[in-house]
């Protein structure tokens, strides 16, 4: 998401620096790129594609992911959250999770990219207006079609008392867990392909799948004091960041403050930065797979590498866990 072009968003790169991004990447033995058809409106498909033949890795050797549901803008500069109405715009049958729609989406990401298949096709959202059979239906034909090898589902929204997600979510998503499971359940039911992954905001409940969670750094929150949080260009222009991160919300304000503060104090006391911790936090959780980091500096993806061989303490893991409170459901259900 951070890699595009500068006009959908002001914190993406654009391609000469995030070529750099991506060689820094896979010398550091990061093999798993993820990606969507809607970020900067599928200019960021085109520069994995470029990466992929530039460094010339082999295709075996990586794994790609990539999503479907959102329309991609016909200017690629058209963020999702300016466009309205869709099906009376000119994007009638160009986003959501028809069967029709899903099959025009994964071949319009591989000629992006330039490649036969991806890894990993994740649905983004749920469609409430596409049954359920039509999109399982669907994703499963997608892989006995060879356009991809597994599927996922981006974001499971459990509720504020049984998820697990500490620094600062309580179920941003795109499906509520029941949805998911009848999902799941139905493919299971007619022997296709079940999903094999879902990428939360962060999130421990098990259906089978692996955890792949999205912002573990919290877009930057948990990687500075809160007292700096207007020291970024994503955090002054990124009209979502302040509701992630409780700005206003007394109530969700005070305990997210605490634990960005418990997270700098160990920080302090081990000599680390505060990024390295809260990833480390991440991976503490036996039910991550691997989290999804994003980055618009090479130092920074360097130093978040390194976060993976530390090892947080028992009173550690509790110091950052301890302050959290349930928070109000926000996102995309």
């Amino acid at each position: 998401m951070s890699y595009g072009n500068s006009g959908w968003s002001e914190w993406v790169l654009e391609e000469e620096e995030s070529m750099k991004h991506f060689e820094a990447a896979w010398k550091m033995g990061i093999n798993t790129w993820d990606t969507a058809n809607v970020y900067s409106g599928g200019d960021s498909e085109r520069l994995v594609g470029k990466a992929i033949k530039k460094f010339n890795i082999p295709r075996d050797e990586i794994v790609i992911l990539t999503k479907v549901f959102m329309n991609v803008g016909k200017d690629p500069r058209a963020h999702p959250s300016t466009m309205k109405d869709l099906d009376n715009t000119g994007y009638v049958n160009l986003h959501g999770l028809s069967r029709k729609h899903i099959f025009d989406s994964i071949k319009a990401s591989l000629e992006r990219m330039d490649l036969e298949y991806v890894d990993v096709l994740q649905c983004h959202r749920f469609d409430p207006e596409t049954p359920i059979e039509e999109t399982m239906d669907a994703l499963h034909d997608v892989v006995k079609a060879g356009l991809a090898r597994y599927i996922g589902e981006f974001v499971v929204l459990v509720g504020p008392k049984v998820s697990a997600y500490r620094p600062l979510d309580s179920g941003m998503s795109s499906c509520y867990a029941y949805q998911f499971n009848a999902m799941q359940t139905y493919a299971k039911s007619k022997g296709q392909t079940a999903f094999i992954s879902m990428q939360p905001f962060y999130n421990a409940i098990c259906f089978g799948v692996g955890a792949i969670p999205w912002s573990p750094l919290a877009r930057g929150y948990l990687t500075r004091p809160f007292s700096e949080q207007n020291a970024t260009k994503r955090s002054a222009t990124d009209p979502n960041f302040g509701k992630f991160v409780g700005l206003g919300n007394k109530v969700e304000e005070e305990p997210l403050q605490a634990i960005n503060a418990a997270i700098e104090k160990i920080a302090k006391a081990r000599g680390y930065s505060m990024a390295q911790i809260a990833l480390a936090w991440t991976l503490a959780n036996s039910t991550v797979s691997a989290p999804i980091i994003g980055s618009t500096k090479i130092e920074s993806l360097e130093e978040l590498v390194k976060a993976t061989h530390i090892e947080l303490t028992p009173e550690e893991i509790k110091a950052i866990s301890e302050p959290y409170r349930p928070r109000g459901i926000l996102g995309h259900a």
